[in-house]
């Protein structure tokens, strides 16, 4: 299904504008633009290891799924002159090679009415732009990487968002952000939908999402960041970070990665939440090929971290299957990465973390914080150095998953295997 919105149409308004400019305007605009065409293999399994069947919104012991992705991307340069103007598409396609609708899970490709994975998908998105010095606005479809909106990326095709976004570098080492964002599409779906209530009350509609802020780097070392997010109604977001990374010697540095979010529920009625704290970080130390990083967080008030619609958290703990993140949650990690470009074998790279959950909030009124859970994720991945598929990527993750005492949705016991293979095809 493709579903233009009212910005897609802006983007096709402004490209007519640039294409009646005059033809050395034009010069720019097209000799700048990038197309590329990545190709998404992957394939998922889950065999649950829990006692019982499952839930009714759940019933299924194993669930497998192949997929084949498509994801194409266009990026016109700007037209020449004090305002640039230009436009970007995002094609998506999905078909499906294997599964069924008794072994579904996966989140990869929308369902059908009777619960399988639809035989293929598609959507186009389109974005205007305008850049003014060192300053530019997007309208249209996006993909934010930012503290209080990161887009998911994890599945056969990627999620998105509606809205604008202006970009500013006009101070060196300075990059603000600003944005409004009115829709999203999940990785697993063609369609773009209103945002919902964030206390699942699904008593209104949320209108739009604001954001502010930026991040400064003192130096190649230091760089804080700071933003702010406003969930229509629903909450407020404060963000501080900051990263530092030390040098200790030859191939040797210590990288401090710390997080702080502050979320002010004011939602209505019964819906009302307190504040939200949030604290985690991860250090990393590298010594030539290796890398051992150790990680912690620590979650207060009542509810979870404040996010919108499609969005990942922030957190350094953001796992393979799970993302740790629940009610007065606290947390710890342990990661080792190797790069095999030591040992005479570059593209090769392995990666092993634990991460142990504990302290959970039980449901309300039980007055118990004795819930657990943990996941070990082990990755392996080797990408193609030099010859015609240069870049040929293979990428295998295993994930093993427990919890203990968790009565929440997706707290089940399982075993995930994932192999994905992608290259990316340059167009222009």
């Amino acid at each position: 299904m493709i579903r233009t919105s009212q910005r897609s149409k802006l983007a096709l308004g402004i490209l007519a504008a640039a294409m009646a400019v005059p033809a050395v305007s034009q010069a720019a605009l097209v000799e700048d633009s990038k197309a590329s065409l990545e190709l998404r293999n992957m394939y998922l399994n889950r065999d649950f290891r829990d006692e019982t069947t499952g839930t009714p919104a759940n019933p299924r012991s194993y669930g497998e799924l192949w997929g084949q992705g498509f994801i194409a991307k266009f990026e016109s340069g700007y037209t020449d002159g004090v305002v640039g103007v230009g436009v970007d598409a995002l094609g998506l396609v999905g078909v499906k090679l294997d599964s069924g609708a008794g072994r579904r899970d996966g989140n990869m490709m929308a369902l059908e009415t009777d619960g399988a994975p639809v035989d293929n998908s598609s959507q186009l998105g389109l974005t205007a732009k305008a850049r003014i010095s060192k300053s530019t606005l997007h309208v249209g479809t996006l993909q934010p990487l930012l503290p209080v909106v990161l887009y998911n990326n994890t599945r056969l095709l990627p999620g998105t968002y509606t809205g604008g976004l202006i970009t500013s570098q006009e101070v060196t080492g300075l990059t603000l952000h600003a944005a409004r964002l009115t829709e999203y599409s999940l990785r697993d779906s063609t369609d773009r939908e209103d945002f919902e209530d964030s206390t699942a009350t699904l008593t209104d509609k949320i209108d739009h999402f604001d954001l502010a802020g930026g991040s400064y780097a003192f130096n190649p070392q230091l760089t804080a960041s700071y933003y702010y997010g406003r969930y229509d109604t629903q909450y407020k977001q404060h963000f501080g970070g900051l990263v530092h990374k030390l040098p200790l010697g030859d191939g040797i540095s210590l990288t401090s990665d710390l997080r702080y979010f502050q979320t002010d529920y004011d939602a209505p009625g019964a819906a009302k939440l307190d504040d939200n704290k949030f604290v985690n970080g991860m250090f990393t130390l590298a010594v030539g090929a290796h890398k051992f990083g150790a990680g912690f967080q620590n979650m207060s008030g009542d509810g979870v971290l404040g996010l919108i619609a499609g969005a990942d958290p922030y957190s350094t703990n953001l796992s393979t299957y799970w993302t740790f993140n629940r009610e007065d949650e606290d947390a710890w990690q342990v990661r080792y990465d190797y790069d095999f470009a030591s040992l005479g074998v570059p593209g090769l790279a392995f990666m092993t973390r634990y991460v142990s959950g504990y302290n959970i909030e039980q449901p309300s009124g039980s007055g118990q914080n004795d819930g657990k859970e943990w996941e070990r994720d082990t990755d392996i991945v080797y990408t193609l150095q030099d010859g015609s598929l240069k870049g040929l990527r293979f990428h295998l993750r295993n994930v093993t998953y427990r919890s203990g005492g968790v009565a929440a949705v997706n707290a089940r016991d399982v075993d995930e295997n994932r192999v994905i293979v992608s290259y990316t095809l340059p167009l222009l």
